[in-house]
């Protein structure tokens, strides 16, 4: 999958959420059991999977009466009891999940007290400060209203939550949330027309049901999260954007950036070599990049300025993947939503601010259930050359080599095998031979993929309704595909690799993504901070992340020219990517070890060590002069 925010997904209220990516709600807490008693989980594999047949479709179960939804309930928490009494699991992301599920059942049954609890629970888990803070923004106010006037509804209640949601707003520390609270508006104002929206996720649930005649515990989690949000949040939306808007009025001081003081451009009078930059990614529109492009003098069955595949692994001469008729003409209108929320998270009252709201307040569920899928597509289609313009910028030496496969595999039509992840690993190793025959010294990789992300794919497209069995099928393929990743890093060794963390604010270990998880000499793995430095929520993190770049609001060239900013992990790593081209333009003979070394040497590290910033004019100081050109005090070092 690819990592970073699709163009149409901010960050947002709960109900947008919901809506734009499964496995966001979540569900019950271990009960009275020893920790030692349970088996320990130590990645995400080794918990067990659940199905629950469906004879009519997610529809109906959303829209079923209390009577008719209380057996699927009642199995649902059932099993996520037994899930979380008999393991230990090792992973906060897990727990925040299935608590998030356990909230949501509490709720569903009126049980106040519980989800007040579960809320505390899943706070405490929070690593982050602005995830800390913004957690239960929502449902807070809510609960406390509906134990006050004993309702969910009415004018006390209405009354009740205005002054608590007020209240809950006061407590947040602006500098710290700023960013998240302008997006939760975003989403607000979007989710005022959202019924559409629901419907068109459900209908597209609908479709991944049919094969199977069933949902698994992720799905299920979905449509009861879904069916929260229509009762409870929803109705409360424009009284929420009523409160938030003079709110963020009143708190107009923005964060400081960090960024331009860092940035590097380099010149030709800096007597540069030629550095050839891989963009392993959904390919890349090569016209925007004239005068950074490697050109292979024999290029044979491919593109001159690189390898590509399509989704059967097969070889073809092209830069970025072809689009069908449907595709082009829908291709303006993602442009166009892009562009208003740029303007809503930016607080511009634009016409194109105001069309992207219309379009969810008036687009009919069918429609918008197509267009989603559309919408899909292109996110992935441009990532690429977004990712591109990133990594080249400020640097007249740089070559783009493109590598291109479509990696948004869950969103394939077919279903894999492993005959298919074969076909692939074949192609990967050709990838790791081209780069290292090729000299290319850097190579930006913002995608990764997990066993979860197969059984996702699985049960889309694959007539399996035993969960186990897709369970072991998708680790077959994972196996054969984190050996191809690896395989090919390893077949280049003197070019450096940067991958993205993720953007699930998880542990990229524990869910086994490949290749963030992976530990190579030549590999690093990046996080993602904001305009001030300070660690995003959607950040992912583990062991192997150790640097940190800007990964918020990112501006690139999207395909067409159009330029457009995105966030995301996928943006903050080839930001590290154009630095280590940079370096290696300035002086070529350095090797992937070396010039590691000279981006962590000049990192700002966070006062807690979690962070590892980096700061491209040090690194370029330290390298041509032999002095880091740090100031005295970092703000990252002086908390500012």
């Amino acid at each position: 999958m690819k990592i970073s925010r699709s163009l149409l997904r901010p960050a947002s209220c709960r109900a947008v959420a919901l809506v734009l990516s499964l496995g966001v709600t979540g569900v019950c807490l271990a009960g009275a059991q020893q920790a030692d008693a349970r088996k320990k989980i130590v990645k995400e594999t080794d918990l067990p999977r659940f199905t629950y047949p469906v004879t009519g479709s997610a529809v109906d179960l959303f829209k079923a009466d209390d009577a008719t939804l209380k057996p699927f309930l009642d199995k649902f928490a059932a099993d996520l009891d037994s899930v979380l009494n008999g393991y230990d699991i090792q992973d906060k992301a897990t727990l925040r999940t299935l608590l998030r599920y356990k909230e949501t059942v509490e709720e569903l049954r009126g049980d106040i007290p519980g989800a007040t609890a579960t809320i505390e629970q899943e706070r405490a888990l929070q690593d982050k400060p602005g995830s800390r803070q913004m957690f239960g923004l929502e449902e807070d106010p809510l609960l406390a209203a509906w134990k006050q006037t004993g309702s969910t509804t009415g004018p006390a209640f209405q009354k009740a939550y205005a002054a608590a949601f007020a209240s809950t707003l006061q407590t947040l520390s602006w500098p710290i949330v700023q960013d998240d609270v302008k997006g939760y508006k975003t989403g607000c104002e979007i989710a005022t027309g959202a019924t559409s929206m629901l419907e068109s996720a459900l209908k597209n649930m609908d479709t991944d049901i049919k094969k199977t005649g069933s949902m698994d515990m992720t799905q299920a989690g979905h449509v009861l999260g879904l069916r929260f949000v229509t009762e409870y949040i929803l109705p409360l939306e424009s009284q929420r954007c009523a409160i938030l808007i003079p709110y963020i009025q009143a708190h107009t001081a923005p964060k400081q950036d960090i960024w331009p003081a860092r940035e590097v451009t380099l010149t030709a009078a800096d007597k540069l070599t030629p550095v050839n930059i891989a963009i392993w990614d959904s390919g890349v529109d090569t016209s925007l990049y004239p005068t950074q492009l490697f050109t292979d003098p024999k290029p044979g069955a491919h593109s001159p300025h690189g390898l590509a595949f399509d989704t059967q692994g097969n070889l073809f001469a092209a830069d970025l993947q072809p689009l069908t008729d449907e595709q082009k003409a829908a291709y303006p209108k993602v442009l166009a939503l892009n562009e208003g929320f740029d303007d809503l998270q930016d607080g511009i009252d634009s016409p194109a601010a105001n069309a992207a709201k219309d379009f969810f307040k008036t687009t009919p569920p069918d429609q918008m259930a197509k267009f989603r899928v559309i919408d899909t597509f292109l996110s992935q289609w441009g990532h690429g050359t977004h990712v591109a313009g990133i990594a080249v910028r400020g640097n007249p030496a740089a070559r783009l080599v493109v590598i291109q496969f479509n990696d948004g595999l869950a969103y394939l039509p077919f279903a894999p095998t492993v005959e298919w992840a074969n076909r692939f690993k074949a192609d990967f190793l050709q990838v790791g031979d081209y780069l290292r025959e090729h000299n290319v010294r850097v190579v930006n990789m913002s995608w990764a993929d997990s066993v979860s992300e197969i059984e996702e794919w699985l049960s889309k497209t694959s007539s399996e309704k035993d969960p186990a069995v897709r369970k072991h099928t998708a680790e077959q393929i994972y196996a054969i595909w984190k050996d191809a990743i690896q395989s090919a890093i390893q077949r280049a060794p003197n070019t450096l690799f940067f991958c993205a963390a993720g953007n699930s604010n998880s542990d990229a270990g524990f869910n086994g993504d490949v290749p963030a998880s992976l530990h190579l000499p030549n590999l690093i793995t990046v996080g993602a901070v904001d305009q001030a430095g300070e660690e995003t929520t959607f950040t992912s993190y583990g062991d192997t992340v150790v640097l940190d770049a800007n990964g918020y609001r990112v501006l690139s060239y999207l395909p067409g020219g159009t330029k457009a900013r995105e966030s995301g992990t996928s943006m903050a790593t080839p930001n590290v990517a154009n630095l280590a081209a940079k370096l290696i333009a300035l002086k070529p003979s350095l090797t992937p070890a070396e010039t590691i070394a000279l981006i962590e040497k000049t990192a700002d590290a966070s006062p807690d060590g979690r962070l590892h910033v980096i700061n491209p004019k040090a690194a370029v100081a330290l390298l041509m002069t032999g002095t880091s050109a740090k100031p005295s005090k970092s703000p990252l070092n002086t908390g500012l």
